[in-house]
């Protein structure tokens, strides 16, 4: 879920990138306007992914931790 969630936030991030720079949205582009119900859709989605990802600033790294654990036991 983690990596979906960055998936759809770099998307965002990038279309964002383009308003801001070109003043183009794809996302309205390609679905027919910001106010059409798809594009609105895809804009929600970009926003729950953001909030998701909030998450990951709280989350302890369990890779990092996993490894950091087997060092210690091992060194024993």
């Amino acid at each position: 879920m983690d990596k979906f969630a960055l998936f759809i936030l770099l998307i965002g991030g990038l279309n964002w990138g383009l308003v801001g720079l070109f003043q183009f949205d794809v996302i309205a582009w390609a679905f027919g306007g910001s106010a059409a119900i798809v594009s609105r859709i895809l804009y929600i989605a970009v926003a729950l992914a953001a909030i998701w990802c909030i998450s990951l600033f709280f989350r302890k790294n369990d890779i990092i931790e996993t490894s950091h654990d087997e060092e210690k036991t091992s060194v024993h």
